[in-house]
């Protein structure tokens, strides 16, 4: 079974319409918040620099000898002044040099792009244009280009991956704050919901869509999914 398909127009760097570009359902039916949370937690916590570190006692300043003699004082039996029960002394199980990546599995990852994608749509802040043909790298000219597709505050530039790559594009946005370029092959949710317009090239979004469209459930594993739940309360009545 086909799923409807609906267009979206494209646009030159003009803002003039050239021509529409079929979005599948597939990719653009539906929003999921809990994967779109489920994807920000996993980008930020991989980019942590988890540089924390406090000193335990091998590390703070201090001389290791015995203070006092073990028995015979009145008081309690000490072996250095950099024990945690001092003050000034080493901390006990504090935060090490550590790696807050966890792994995110890839259907989940996929999830949330076609997530952040329809949410996009559904805001108006997709912009398709036909190619970034720019002449000559000039920075003035990329902010009067993403004037013209109406992304006056941040935006996100996604061109399709290649090997040459598109030199002129990245010397003329690199400059422009609250502009990130980034390939279709690398786009993450993260980037979507950080960033108010996504501006794609035609064959970037061409080639993400058919790659989404390829991963997504479907129609008739959505309906056991959906399903399931009220398969296992009839099941636990029955028993």
């Amino acid at each position: 079974m086909t799923m409807p398909t609906s267009k979206i127009d494209v646009l030159n760097l003009s803002g003039k319409k050239v021509g529409s570009l079929e979005l599948a359902e597939e990719v653009f039916g539906g929003i999921n918040e809990d994967l779109l949370w489920e994807a920000v937690k996993h980008y930020r916590a991989a980019h942590r620099a988890g540089t924390h570190a406090t000193k335990n006692k091998r590390l703070v300043s201090g001389a290791g000898r015995k203070l006092w003699r073990q028995k015979g004082t009145g008081r309690a039996r000490v072996g250095s002044i950099r024990s945690p029960l001092w003050r000034h002394g080493g901390t006990v199980h504090g935060p090490q040099p550590r790696s807050y990546d966890y792994q995110l599995p890839r259907k989940k990852l996929l999830g949330a792009l076609r997530s952040a994608l329809a949410a996009k749509l559904a805001d108006g802040k997709l912009v398709v244009v036909e190619a970034f043909d720019l002449e000559k790298p000039k920075t003035a000219e990329m902010r009067e280009a993403l004037d013209a597709l109406g992304a006056a505050k941040t935006a996100l530039v996604v061109e399709a991956s290649s090997k040459a790559g598109n030199r002129n594009l990245e010397l003329s946005s690199r400059n422009l704050a609250g502009v990130e370029l980034v390939a279709g092959n690398q786009v993450h949710p993260y980037h979507l919901l950080r960033y108010e317009h996504a501006i794609f090239s035609r064959p970037a979004l061409e080639k993400l869509q058919e790659s989404l469209k390829a991963s997504a459930p479907k129609r008739g594993e959505a309906d056991v999914e959906t399903d399931a739940p009220a398969r296992r309360k009839r099941a636990s009545e029955v028993a």
